[in-house]
């Protein structure tokens, strides 16, 4: 149990002014679900409703909820050295030594690690670095950043650009030479380098398993072989481990998985299992070398808090609680124990097919024709399942699964059989209801 104190704020007002993300505000003014604690996969309401946390939150709480040594290391760290910029030569100690441990584990050699305050800061960062490389290397055409069907990279402006899903497309994008390839064709990926032209493109944007777009794992040989490419084309390949990086397929980056070595990994999220806001990218030797080995060469980039040392603290203490816990194995042992309970799914009316496989993350797709019939069918999926006590997320066409790498064999039996009461009750209520917007209740 946390030995951490009960949550001591005074309620929030019922019409609160906050503006949620990726959020309908008509709806969720008049009916939001507040969070007040959390303990390994559980988190609790402010009507004292406890939810199995399906999901890791977004994807990020590796270690599981209410790690006390976090929250103490972050306290202790912030009544010494509570916050202090790191532009220049200034640095903190955490900072320093977090760095250090992160290029240790990185699969590159003699990594350089870029702090920033999350996985859309470290995309920026990642495109950034990677025009600023060949411009370096007297190759200022080297400009396009290509990028995969289904993709997630953020909502910054490059993540904007970058993104392979299309509605998060809205407002943008506003980056000059962006171009899509298609998810998991590697000779497709070549083409359009030739097509392009090799000398004019600088970087390919890759996420080991495609997270936000529907989880989608890779085919065998597909992530080698776009490498191969890249590497063929002297493209730098960026690893996307903002989701699948901290021990989500099993080691510390997910591209290992492959036997891939990247020229860029982008990280966040489970680098501190989400206890502070922290992200950032590893560049290899070569990539950095420009910018550590020529003199007056300044990458003009960086975000006020990178390198913040309560957010670097709770990483360093993050990553021990990951070895010691032999979290990353667990991850390995669990990917086929939730992909085997998920299959179990398939039989229901509402659901087509089950993924999973690589890594400790999953999803369904749901039935064709009844998305045709309710488009909003994954979010009231969504509501029927939180109702019955577990937290998944809506993607697209399909609800996805990333349980805090803490979770057992029974927390994804009791997973699965909340999904499937929530299933359940849809299927059996009214088909007018689900046409006409309104969830099941």
């Amino acid at each position: 149990m946390s030995t951490f104190p009960e949550h001591d704020l005074r309620p929030a007002p019922a019409g609160s002014s906050m503006w949620h993300p990726f959020a309908d505000m008509h709806a969720v003014k008049s009916s939001r679900t507040t969070l007040v604690r959390a303990e390994d996969v559980w988190v609790w309401d402010n009507t004292g409703a406890r939810y199995l946390d399906g999901t890791a939150s977004l994807w990020y709480t590796n270690v599981g909820h209410g790690r006390a040594e976090i929250v103490e290391a972050i306290a202790r760290q912030l009544g010494t050295l509570d916050a202090y910029q790191c532009f220049g030569d200034f640095a903190n100690e955490p900072a320093l030594r977090l760095a250090d441990e992160i290029a240790r584990r990185a699969p590159m050699d003699a990594g350089k690690v870029f702090f920033t305050s999350g996985g859309g800061d470290s995309i920026e960062t990642a495109a950034k670095l990677a025009r600023a490389y060949f411009a370096a290397r007297n190759q200022p055409d080297r400009t396009i950043l290509l990028h995969r069907e289904h993709s997630y990279h953020g909502t910054h402006g490059v993540g904007t650009a970058l993104a392979g899903i299309d509605p998060n497309r809205v407002g943008g994008p506003f980056v000059p030479d962006v171009v899509r390839v298609p998810a998991f064709d590697a000779e497709a990926l070549d083409r359009v380098i030739g097509t392009l032209g090799a000398d004019r493109v600088a970087a390919f944007f890759c996420e080991p398993v495609i997270g936000a777009g529907g989880v989608l794992a890779p085919p065998p040989g597909y992530i080698e072989a776009a490498a191969a490419v890249c590497r063929r084309h002297g493209v730098l390949f960026v690893a996307d481990a903002v989701i699948c990086g901290f021990g989500r397929l099993g080691n510390w980056f997910g591209i290992e998985r492959f036997g891939v070595r990247p020229d860029i990994v982008v990280f966040a999220k489970g680098v501190t299992s989400g206890y502070q806001p922290l992200g950032g990218i590893v560049a290899a030797g070569h990539v950095a070398e420009p910018f550590w080995d020529e003199p007056g060469r300044v990458l003009r980039h960086g975000q006020t808090y990178a390198g913040h040392p309560a957010a670097c603290v709770a990483g360093l203490v993050n990553i021990e609680i990951l070895e010691r816990d032999g979290l990353l194995d667990r991850a390995l042992k669990m990917e086929t124990v939730l992909e085997q309970a998920l299959q179990t799914l398939v039989d229901h009316p509402l659901v087509d097919h089950a993924r999973g496989g690589i890594g400790f993350l999953g999803a369904i797709e749901l039935d064709a024709d009844r998305l045709a019939e309710a488009p909003a069918l994954p979010a009231t999926v969504m509501h029927a399942v939180r109702r019955n006590g577990a937290l998944i997320r809506p993607m697209g066409t399909a609800m996805g699964f990333s349980p805090p790498l803490t979770a057992t064999e029974e927390h994804i039996d009791l997973l699965v059989d909340t999904v499937r009461t929530g299933l359940d009750e849809i299927h059996r209520a009214p088909r007018s209801s689900l046409s006409n917007g309104r969830s099941a209740s």
